[in-house]
């Protein structure tokens, strides 16, 4: 590289941060906030398939530290020691917001980190030392390991470790099969190990536990009832499915009918319905972008976020985890420095954030996202997974809650598989885009199309919030207005009773946190004997001290099954030491 190129580079370095400083907001010669719109969206679209100038530098791929396992995260951008900041969400079109963030991990006590510290810097001293040894006393166990006949090992040693003495601990808390429909409550296939779970036995009993784990947010996850009956129907008329594409013979008429359904749903001109939740996302996002653009990417996007940002060859970046002021600082510094090498202008740039962040139980902050989206004209894709039909008065997600226009993001993916009891997604936007993907995204071309029964449940729940069905209008929005009372009852009772509970108030996901690594297995052993169904994350879905559990309230639960909850996990809490700001709770009495 010449001396031009870092002269150039330091140039554009020293720009960056001048823009960058909080004494100098755009307020610098020769670029205003107009000129930063005009980089990023010039004589573009966001289904523009015009390739990038041949004679231009293939574009680098910027690959983040992405987690691999239920959600992302950046290793410098994660929560660290429990801190983090959090500032008020902003009012938006003179509205307050309907919920203000909550005081999260900044004051976790001294003695529940170091014990958390203590506790997995132990575990990891046993496994070092027991792996020392058997390598040299028992190396046929090994195997593995090492290099044979010229292949390189599967797994490094750091994940063979890992799996060895971590994962197959607490084996038993995962994974566990299910003999019934997961509503309210749900059966759990019994099962038990004589040798540490390096084997596991069927016993054939069922036992009937409370169901906090399921994404069952509106309780339509049911063998009976309005919903199972025109599935039912339906099944008898059309049979179960095409065995087709849309492309070929899988476009039937329950197809188009519950597109147009999805579109007045969010409020857009149009939809498209694809048969896996998760290729919702990674077969799609591709097809938006590619070389020549950039993607900027919250830290804890889902997977299938990342999965489909990394197939699209687009460039990569990351910004702290719901935060704007970082997300603002990363646009300005990418849309001044341009296209790796070349510094040209980027194609498109695509911001992606989720609506309900499904580890945190946190609402994006979309009013100021939807501001810089003004200010700066990149796209916005809206994961809407967990808050499409659990958030809003008309459980139209983080748009309805925030009383922003669905128009105002380009992009609106969600799920059926949470708040509708069914499976699959959906991508809505303006016709145009739509049009677009039914003949550019693999998962409209070479996927297979939504079977029938799937395409009854999810039409038949939508009718019933919509109020469409008028038979059944008065179900459906008790459903949304039950959900709404049982998440903020629980979370409210859970931090009267001296937890820690993590993100926003009245979200359906409450994250309670254990911080130990091995309280996790503690705890989910004691829910497991008290008939209670709870979901336990650790690492790598979470950093290493901030295990948590993640419990799920459904419009499905009565009172008397969120006391008979509270009670337990209160229990259990008093035998873990997990009450760690009981004495903050006394004082405020």
């Amino acid at each position: 590289m010449g001396k031009g190129q870092h002269a150039s580079q330091a140039l554009l370095g020293s720009v960056a941060e001048i823009i960058d400083s909080p004494h100098n907001k755009i307020a610098f010669t020769g670029i205003s906030s107009d000129s930063f719109k005009s980089v990023s969206r010039t004589n573009t679209s966001l289904f523009d398939d015009s390739p990038v100038n041949e004679t231009s530098e293939k574009s680098q791929t910027v690959t983040t530290a992405h987690q691999t396992s239920g959600h992302s995260s950046h290793p410098q951008q994660q929560h660290s020691d429990g801190k983090r900041k959090h500032g008020r969400l902003a009012s938006f079109a003179g509205n307050e917001l309907p919920h203000q963030k909550p005081p999260e991990m900044e004051d976790v006590p001294l003695f529940t980190r170091v014990t958390a510290y203590l506790s997995f810097m132990l575990i990891m001293m046993i496994a070092h030392v027991e792996d020392f040894f058997g390598m040299l006393f028992l190396p046929q166990k090994y195997v593995h390991l090492r290099v044979q006949n010229g292949y390189a090992p599967m797994v490094s040693d750091f994940d063979s470790m890992w799996t060895r003495h971590f994962y197959f601990r607490m084996l038993d808390c995962f994974n566990r099969p299910i003999g019934s429909v997961a509503g309210g409550y749900v059966k759990l296939c019994e099962r038990i190990s004589h040798d540490y779970n390096r084997t596991i036995h069927y016993t054939g009993r069922l036992q009937n536990v409370l169901n906090l784990a399921s994404y069952n947010y509106l309780g339509f996850a049911q063998g009976e009832g309005v919903c199972a009956d025109r599935a039912i129907k339906e099944m008898a008329e059309n049979r179960l499915t095409q065995s087709s594409t849309r492309a070929e013979a899988g476009r039937t008429r329950l197809l188009v009918e519950t597109e147009e359904m999805v579109a007045r749903f969010v409020g857009t001109e149009a939809a498209l319905i694809v048969s896996m939740g998760y290729a919702t996302n990674a077969l799609n996002i591709p097809s938006l972008v590619g070389e020549g653009c950039l993607i900027i990417s919250d830290a804890l996007n889902h997977n299938s976020i990342v999965s489909g940002a990394r197939l699209s060859g687009s460039v990569i970046r990351v910004f702290k985890h719901n935060d704007t002021r970082d997300l603002e600082k990363l646009l300005r510094r990418s849309i001044i420095q341009g296209q790796p090498r070349t510094h040209r202008p980027w194609r498109k740039i695509l911001v992606i954030v989720e609506g309900l962040y499904s580890m945190e139980g946190e609402y994006c902050n979309l009013p100021k996202i939807v501001e810089l989206r003004r200010k700066y004209g990149f796209y916005l894709f809206l994961d809407e997974a967990h808050s499409i039909g659990a958030l809003g008065k008309r459980g139209r997600g983080v748009c309805d809650l925030f009383n922003v226009d669905p128009r105002e993001v380009d992009v609106l993916m969600g799920t059926f598989t949470k708040s509708f009891g069914a499976a699959g997604g959906y991508i809505a936007g303006n016709r145009e885009l739509i049009d677009y993907l039914r003949l550019h995204s693999h998962s409209a071309v070479y996927a297979e199309a939504m079977s029938v029964p799937v395409l009854a449940q999810v039409s038949s729940s939508m009718r019933m919030i919509m109020g469409e069905d008028r038979e059944n209008a008065l179900e459906g929005q008790q459903h949304l207005e039950q959900l709404a009372v049982n998440s903020r009852y629980f979370s409210q009772k859970l931090k009267e009773l001296g937890f820690m509970v993590i993100g926003d108030h009245g979200a359906p996901i409450i994250p309670l946190m254990l911080f130990n690594p091995t309280k996790m297995l503690a705890f989910a052993h004691e829910c497991h004997k008290r008939n209670i169904a709870v979901v336990v994350v650790s690492y790598p879905a979470t950093t290493v001290i901030t295990s948590r559990v993640r419990i799920c309230v459904s419009s499905a639960h009565t009172r008397e099954d969120l006391d008979y909850a509270l009670e337990q996990i209160s229990e259990i809490g008093d035998l873990l030491m997990l009450k760690i700001h009981k004495n903050r709770v006394k004082k405020l009495e």
